[in-house]
């Protein structure tokens, strides 16, 4: 009996590095100052409001990715979208930005509790889709990144909401810390749902794919209403 508070002390223990590893990824805080200061510029010239709506910062996202900041070569980058198709496609990162741009006003809310409202602009992944011709077996999109982290939408969704990967927010060009050179904007999904450092977009018919944080309990649907 004199040994129970040592594992209660234990069990809390446990539990509070499981609080502080979940979230929409592990938790990483920046550390290196010049990403900082890369940082504060950057915000210094992003925009505040759009079309009478204010807009959060650049510097209200935590580091919470499962590797860090990944810092891409984007003379060596490319775009893969494969698997259920009849004409993959690999892009370069101009060819991406040759297709037409969209802007929209979107929310990111992070199971953590906090969320940040953004001008994305980017590319609809619509039509991206039109040059390769999906099949009509494909009912999910799985998003592959550059630090290994995986997860995925429905096909439907992605059409029905014009779901985009953005490549600006704040119409500034995304930091590598946000997720450059493209990030999914997952209208209406957790954080978690938000790939950074696309390479590769599949097409597949496995609607019960699950990704990184999936396989660790979180849901697949992650609709923000769950949250």
């Amino acid at each position: 009996m004199r040994r129970k508070p040592k594992i209660l002390s234990f069990v809390f223990l446990m539990l509070l590095i499981l609080s502080l590893l979940s979230g929409c990824g592990a938790v990483r805080t920046v550390s290196n100052s010049d990403d900082e200061n890369s940082l504060q510029e950057l915000a210094a010239s992003e925009i505040t409001e759009y079309e009478g709506k204010d807009l959060s910062s650049i510097l209200d996202f935590r580091e919470n990715s499962i590797e860090g900041p990944q810092e891409v070569a984007i003379d060596e980058y490319t775009l893969t979208i494969d698997g259920l198709v009849d004409d993959p496609m690999i892009y370069s990162y101009d060819e991406v930005l040759d297709k037409t741009h969209y802007e929209k006003v979107v929310t990111l809310y992070c199971v953590e509790g906090w969320s940040a409202t953004i001008l994305w602009e980017g590319i609809r992944l619509s039509d991206l889709f039109e040059d390769v011709n999906v099949q009509d077996t494909a009912n999910t999109v799985i998003f592959h990144c550059y630090d290994g982290y995986t997860t995925s939408l429905p096909l439907q969704d992605i059409l029905d909401k014009d779901i985009m990967i953005a490549y600006k927010m704040n119409d500034v060009v995304l930091p590598a810390e946000r997720g450059y050179p493209f990030q999914l904007v997952a209208e209406d999904k957790l954080g978690y749902k938000w790939a950074k450092w696309i390479v590769r977009i599949e097409l597949s018919d496995d609607s019960e794919y699950e990704g990184f944080w999936e396989q660790r309990g979180y849901s697949n649907e992650a609709d923000v209403t769950d949250r």
